[in-house]
Parts: C-alpha cells; sequence; structure tokens
C-alpha cells in the first residue's frame, strides 16, 4: 500500500513516514500541498492513503483536500490531517472538507498508528 506524507518539516515527514512503514505503507513525500497534488497526479491511482498538514507554503492542506474531493480520480482516497491546529472548528472544516480524521501534533507514534486505522476502518 502507498500513502503520501504531506509536511513543510523535513523532520516530521521522517516520524509519519516511519510510523506508516511499519504497518505497511511505502511512503512517497512532499514538502508542501503543490507537490502533493503532483504526487497523486503521477500516482496512475496507486494511491491509498493520503498524510497531510494543514499549513504549508504555496498548497494548504485544507485545500489538497478540496481539490481531491472534487476530482473523481482522487475523492475516495482516505486523508488523514496532521496538524497544529487544535481549534474545534478547525478540525471540524477539515471533516467537511472531506478528512476522515485528524490528529493533532505533537503526537507518539502510537496515536498516530491508531488514527491510520481509524481512518482507514472508515474508508
Amino acid at each position: 500500500m502507498k500513502a503520501i506524507v504531506a509536511d513543510d518539516s523535513r523532520l516530521i515527514r521522517g516520524i509519519i513516514e516511519k510510523t506508516a512503514a511499519s504497518i505497511g505503507f511505502e511512503a512517497v513525500q512532499a514538502g508542501n500541498g503543490r507537490e502533493a497534488l503532483s504526487l497523486l497526479e503521477a500516482s496512475g491511482g496507486e494511491i491509498n492513503l493520503v498524510l497531510l498538514d494543514w499549513n504549508m507554503p504555496l498548497v494548504s492542506g485544507i485545500d489538497v483536500i478540496r481539490k481531491m474531493r472534487g476530482d473523481d480520480r482522487f475523492k475516495k482516497i482516505p486523508v488523514l490531517m496532521i496538524s497544529t491546529e487544535s481549534e474545534e472548528d478547525r478540525i471540524q472544516e477539515a471533516i467537511r472538507a472531506g478528512a476522515q480524521g485528524y490528529l493533532t501534533k505533537p503526537f507518539t507514534a502510537d496515536q498516530l498508528t491508531d488514527a491510520i486505522h481509524q481512518v482507514l476502518e472508515k474508508h
């Protein structure tokens, strides 16, 4: 299974990728939302999960979700938003936009693993 890990922090991408790999995902990294969308375009439908930061340069995570949900090729791919944005209205905005789950930073590997499993179960 393949996942996109999109975060503007290389360190956070590495942590998320390592955790995703521990449960069987091959991850590709994107440093911003535009890169994440490009990876989706180039994936040929092989992406099974997108793990997105909200606050990224060029294209934000919330805009990536909106673009995914507006595109028949990508609208069914599960999305987990991982962000420092912890206000309830932001969480609800991400869910309304089409995220299946939301995890606030900082997080533990166990919390991330649980959140990924919950998102996949909803899918």
